[in-house]
């Protein structure tokens, strides 16, 4: 086969009189493919790029060279397929042959190529995207076919592009190309071009037995290149030296595939799926090197964990970085706290495979074995280092391991067969079953509300689309959106990356990126049409390539009660306090008593605060939005210190919109989506006591509400009579009234208003006139009415509170729950629910829910709109009648 390939190479030369190899050389095979770079000064001086690829190199001439700005296009004309024997050809071909010149190994190395499409494919549809790990060129590029061929020459011409990544350069990407000596003999071009030096190291020589990965002994090969390549930053306990192990600087790692549930035969064992960083380790002579899943150099930004494995003797090991939070579990956001401010001492490397020992190569041993050695490397080590812990494995059913982790709030299980090798790439001997909806989305762009960061756009491949999977509302704090806004800013497009069905379209405030930022994200699952319901954001993974991002779902674990694996003696578990996901906001001690119980005898916890502000919070939200809200947190429950909040503080989530009010310089608080009800309910706000003015307009009073607050005597049967006199006082007036209780002993009665465009209604004017209507009320029945705030004046009576109504008084929001014994509600009634057998009582955080769903109560609330212009001229003539 390899022969048909080679026919236009070999046709072009004459091999009695050029140097170069015919092709005639044997390889054995090898698990990864290689690449060469040669300098040829030809006609024109140029870079041949060759990728090996079905027994040959696929052979590109880029004629300025490659370049490490990914804003450089470089033009790589497709030439003819050159055996795989011609990556070691360094030297002149003679004049009058095909390409006559000199001809310098400048780069070699492996490769391996990105996304789902094999080589061929990508070749043939013209957008070929892979990653070299070479001595000089490193990092993800692409060649992109172009439509025509130039000058009308029967050649293919393609743009060799880098992508943003690691390795990636902002400007000057030639500078690269001023490396002026072979890597394998040191030459440069003139020395080669006279014939004299010495002759090149070999890369590939036909017929030696080439190992798993092309590493060979130390004074030959690949592995003796890559030594002598520029050396990253690294941490030794000794001097520097020169490496002498046959250890390859690099394994690129084994990755999962995805399944629903985990497997349950008998060969597979299951490990903690960890929420961190996948990293390598390798040590020799002491000399630590950190790299991420891609092969970037991170020994820098974890010189702690270094400093623990220089301990070790010669390995590679495989593992992961993590953060742990206050309960011993991964928390993703902490790490990315941690790198961002650069404190990383306290961060734990994972360990869960063994790649190298010394000379000794472990891949092709059972999983078992490695992991067994492994775990005596560690302890012989001295496996008392809290920074360096061994991964422990489960051997039961896959189901059981699963549920255990979702039970502690873990991210997932990765189960492997327990007699395979170690391969690397994306396997189906190691598989990922997640317990939540959380994963890796690309951010396509980001939307702004009066200029301040918003959401992020984000999407998923899929094929050779990018789909948009919808918006990442919460999960930002201040800090994140500093670190996140200059990266998005850098990738800026003019058009939209998204493609397919369902694609956004640009609306005010968007803008858009190139798809290359991963973000990591948490949700709660995919809604009807393909999009995430409730996201959060939870830190950038600068560790994976967007080109690898597509949807996935999480496990569902079978119900039935199964068993707890044991622990690992240096992993905690959570607790039942572990933070839990409501609406994409972490809630942390959700299990903390914010009420003694709630009218059923058991506590109500934060938990139960969270999720019944989730199960109202469609119907809430209409009421409070656009609005100032003040709240009444209790972080120790009811029982404990509370306190009032109406303006903003250190730490408030971005889901709370801050609005500046006349005459306060300080921000007030302001709910104005679902999902900041979850965040109020985070920091323990058990009351919302929202301003009554029209939405969007502080000076403006939008509502009237009247306080029915009875004595200490007053039976409630007499608080609904006052109720319902109200209401038709507010009839004859022309005003349409709305009741709820107050989650109290009393009720309060509402009227909407209507605002015309051209009204000149003031504050002190909606105050006057709701005095006027509670007076009047009482003048006709001192005996039961009074207007008066003072306690010893109430017996018997209800004070008929009007103090609500002005322009920064606020009155509790409807289903708002109260901090009164009973975790009670204020909930909304018809009025034919307001009855003299009415209990109060029974509304509590517990049962409005399914309550709520069954009432058609302030369903025509926006409908009962009124003038109160009208209402205040009605008011004045029945006075003046009156008297």
């Amino acid at each position: 086969m390899s022969d048909d390939k080679l026919s236009k190479y070999k046709a072009k030369r004459d091999f009695k009189l050029t140097k170069e190899p015919s092709g005639a050389g044997k390889l054995n095979a090898s698990n990864r493919m290689r690449f060469v770079i040669q300098k040829h000064d030809a006609t024109r001086l140029h870079y041949d790029l060759r990728l090996e690829l079905d027994g040959v190199f696929k052979s590109w001439a880029v004629t300025k060279g490659p370049s490490l700005d990914p804003h450089d296009k470089r033009l790589a004309v497709e030439v003819e397929d050159h055996p795989l024997d011609y990556g070691d050809f360094e030297g002149t071909i003679p004049k009058g042959q095909y390409g006559g010149g000199t001809v310098m190994l400048w780069d070699r190395g492996h490769w391996e190529p990105e996304g789902k499409k094999t080589p061929q494919q990508a070749l043939e549809d013209g957008d070929f995207k892979f990653t070299l790990e070479g001595q000089r060129l490193h990092g993800s590029f692409v060649l992109v076919r172009m439509k025509h061929d130039r000058n009308g020459e029967k050649r293919t011409n393609w743009l060799l592009i880098k992508h943003q990544d690691g390795d990636a350069v902002d400007s000057h990407g030639d500078a690269i190309l001023e490396d002026a000596t072979s890597v394998a003999s040191g030459r440069t071009m003139d020395i080669i071009a006279s014939g004299k030096g010495r002759k090149p190291r070999p890369f590939m020589v036909a017929g030696d037995a080439v190992a798993a990965d092309a590493v060979w002994d130390s004074n030959h090969g690949l592995a003796a290149e890559e030594r002598k390549a520029k050396a990253p930053k690294r941490i030794s306990k000794t001097s520097v030296k020169e490496p002498t192990s046959t250890m390859p600087d690099f394994v690129h790692p084994q990755l999962c595939e995805s399944l629903k549930r985990p497997p349950s035969a008998n060969n597979w064992i299951h490990e903690i799926k960890f929420d961190g960083y996948r990293i390598q380790a390798r040590v020799v002579d002491g000399e630590v090197t950190l790299k991420t899943r891609k092969g970037l150099d991170w020994t820098a930004k974890y010189p702690a964990i270094a400093k623990s494995f220089a301990a070790l003797p010669d390995t590679v090991i495989d593992g992961e970085i993590c953060a742990l939070d206050e309960h011993g579990a991964p928390d993703f956001a902490a790490l990315q706290a941690a790198l961002s401010e650069e404190k990383t001492d306290d961060l734990v490397y994972f360990a869960f495979d063994l790649l190298f020992e010394g000379d000794k190569d472990w891949r092709d041993s059972k999983l078992v074995d490695r992991k067994a050695r492994l775990q005596s490397i560690l302890s012989d080590s001295g496996g008392d280092d809290p920074r360096l812990r061994y991964v422990d494995h489960f051997e039961t059913g896959g189901d059981a391991v699963l549920k255990s982790a979702c039970k502690l709030s873990l991210e997932g299980i990765i189960s492997k067969q327990a007699d395979v090798p170690y391969r690397s790439g994306r396997t189906k001997t190691w598989v990922k079953s997640k317990c939540r909806a959380g994963h890796e989305v690309v951010i396509g762009g980001w939307s702004t509300t009066g200029g301040n960061f918003r959401s992020l756009l984000v999407g998923v491949n899929r094929g050779d689309s990018f789909i948009y999977v919808g918006r990442v509302g919460t999960g930002y704090s201040a800090a994140k959106v500093a670190t996140l806004l200059p990266k998005l800013k850098e990738i800026e497009s003019k058009t939209s990356p998204f493609t397919g069905v369902g694609a956004p379209k640009r609306e005010p405030g968007v803008v858009w990126v190139k798809p290359e930022l991963v973000a990591e994200i948490e949700f709660e699952g995919w809604t009807a049409d393909g999009k995430v319901r409730q996201a959060a954001f939870k830190g950038l993974r600068e560790d994976k390539p967007a080109s690898e991002v597509e949807a996935e779902k999480p496990a569902e674990p079978e119900t039935t009660e199964l068993p707890e694996p044991q622990k690992d003696r240096k992993t905690s578990s959570r607790r039942s306090s572990a933070k839990i996901n409501v609406m994409g906001v972490m809630i942390s001690n959700p299990d903390k008593p914010l009420w003694p119980d709630a009218n059923d005898g058991k506590p109500a916890t934060k938990r139960d605060l969270a999720e019944y502000l989730e199960a109202v919070g469609l119907w809430i939200i209409d009421h409070i939005k656009g609005r100032p809200c003040s709240i009444i947190r209790a972080p120790d429950g009811i029982g404990g210190e509370q306190f009032f909040q109406r303006h903003a503080m250190m730490g408030t989530s971005n889901l709370l919109e801050l609005v500046t009010v006349f005459g306060d310089r300080k921000p007030y608080l302001q709910i104005d989506r679902i999902e900041g009800l979850a965040a109020v309910a985070q920091v323990a706000a058990v009351e919302l006591h929202p301003w009554n003015c029209e939405p969007g307009q502080p000076e403006v009073a939008g509502r009237l509400v009247f306080d029915l607050d009875p004595g200490p005597d007053v039976p409630f049967s007499t608080v609904v009579e006052a109720a319902k006199e109200m209401r038709d006082r507010l009839d004859a007036l022309g005003l349409v009234s709305f009741c709820k209780t107050t989650g109290g002993k009393g009720l309060h009665v509402v009227t909407p208003l209507e605002v015309a465009k051209r009204s000149k209604l003031t504050w002190p004017e909606a105050k006057a006139f709701a005095h006027d209507v509670c007076l009047q009320m009482a003048r006709d029945a001192p005996d039961r009415y009074l207007v008066k705030m003072a306690k010893k004046l109430r017996n018997g009576r209800i004070f008929l509170d009007y103090l609500r109504n002005d322009r920064m008084a606020t009155a509790v929001a409807p289903l708002s729950p109260r901090a009164r014994p009973g975790a009670t509600v204020s909930m909304p009634l018809t009025w034919s629910q307001v009855k003299l057998d009415l209990d109060p009582m029974r509304f509590t955080i517990r049962t409005v829910p399914a309550l709520l769903k069954k009432t058609k109560a302030w369903e025509d609330y926006c409908e009962g709109q009124r003038s109160l212009e009208r209402a205040i001229k009605l008011l004045a003539k029945s006075n003046k009648a009156a008297a």
